[in-house]
């Protein structure tokens, strides 16, 4: 069958309106890299396991071997996002959850904490906050999906902890202006779905934090923990007053573990995700860095906003252009909830679109990744697949 437009409009009596009949329509060009799940994303444009460097399986990751590749995995990140002098990197257990929790668990307590929350992550970060720390000093600035706190209330007397793009919800913070540069607590960012994908400001970030397998498409298991020299500050000032599980103690005898932000892993790390991790950051250094990965997903955005524009059915859950992510573009149809859940698994059956779905918490919708390992290309093919998608789920 014919493939078609999904921008083609019919006009009647001066208004515009997409074409309901031509949606029946099924079209014949796919992407030809189906996979827009939001974590773990798609591998880089060329990527090939066969070309990794796996001298390092089978070594001991304390080996000399071993240690130089996890000590390039911490120096090369810092090179490529252009860290200012005397920030630190390691890469450590659990993802990003692992490296959010090892930040919270370690250096809060001495001020009061404000928790920012406007999707399912940073609702967990408030719940690990209030629940199981017990702090006594938590404002919570909670917001709807879709929607985001008002950043002007935020108190930064106190430590800030907040996700600078909330994955569930397509909805990021705007900027960094914000956070004023003689704050007083520490800024506790998770970033995981924003490094490499966002200008991050990062003399106004105390900790950050991102795991390989989001805006990299790298692989899971590990993450990644950076710290300001103000951050290095409270942890060798302060020593929380719970017991410190191993995996999250950055600290021996009051002086920061250095070795760790030299690639002197807390556990066993696994090498061949090291050396995948390894080749995307390879691949960011030779497209132009940061500020190329940035483009291309900004350019990803692009194709989905001018389809949402020319198609009434369909919105992005995140109303506000300022607030809007460019890596997890969430979708919202107007359909039910099962209608949804039909075209998402429609997609999935013709081999289209992997792992689209809303996630579990947020309103019924789609949730497609944008990040610069997507192709343009398969982002345009996708859009004449979501119109007949929209329109067999209706139908």
């Amino acid at each position: 069958m014919a493939s078609f437009n999904p921008l083609v409009v019919c006009e009647t009596a001066g208004t515009s309106h997409p074409t309901p009949e031509l949606f029946t329509m099924q079209p014949t060009v796919k992407p030809k890299n189906p996979n827009f799940s939001s974590g773990p994303c798609a591998k880089r444009p060329g990527y090939n396991v066969a070309n990794l460097k796996l001298d390092t399986l089978g070594r001991s990751h304390r080996s000399t071997l071993g240690k130089k590749e996890l000590g390039l995995a911490c120096s090369e990140t810092a090179r490529i996002l252009g860290l200012p002098e005397g920030y630190r990197v390691a890469v450590v257990p659990a993802s990003d959850t692992g490296a959010v929790e090892m930040a919270m668990w370690s250096l809060l307590g001495p001020r009061g904490v404000d928790v920012l929350a406007w999707e399912s992550f940073g609702a967990g970060w408030v719940t690990d906050i209030v629940k199981q720390l017990k702090l006594p000093n938590v404002r919570k600035l909670e917001a709807d999906y879709g929607s985001i706190v008002d950043l002007s209330t935020v108190n930064f007397d106190n430590d800030v902890v907040f996700t600078w793009n909330g994955t569930t919800s397509g909805v990021k913070v705007p900027n960094g202006d914000w956070i004023p540069a003689d704050r007083a607590g520490l800024t506790i960012c998770d970033a995981t779905s924003a490094v490499f994908a966002m200008a991050l400001p990062w003399e106004k970030l105390d900790v950050v934090t991102y795991s390989w397998q989001k805006v990299l498409g790298g692989e899971g298991a590990h993450g990644m923990l950076i710290l300001s020299p103000r951050a290095v500050a409270r942890l060798e000032s302060y020593s929380p007053p719970w017991p410190m599980p191993k995996i999250f103690r950055m600290t021996s005898g009051g002086k920061l573990t250095e070795g760790l932000f030299k690639g002197e892993t807390i556990n066993t790390p696994s090498m061949l995700c090291v050396a995948d991790y390894l080749d995307a950051l390879a691949w960011v250094d030779s497209i132009g860095g940061v500020a190329a990965t940035i483009a291309r997903s900004e350019a990803n955005l692009q194709v989905l906003s001018e389809f949402v524009a020319a198609n009434d059915w369909v919105s992005f859950l995140a109303s506000d252009p300022a607030t809007r992510s460019n890596t997890s573009v969430c979708l919202t149809l107007s359909l039910s909830e099962e209608q949804v859940k039909k075209a998402a698994k429609l997609l999935e059956a013709e081999g289209v679109a992997y792992d689209i779905g809303a996630y579990k918490d947020a309103p019924a919708g789609l949730r497609i990744w944008c990040g610069a390992t997507v192709e343009r290309t398969d982002l345009e093919a996708l859009l004449p697949w979501l119109s007949w998608a929209y329109a067999q789920a209706s139908a």
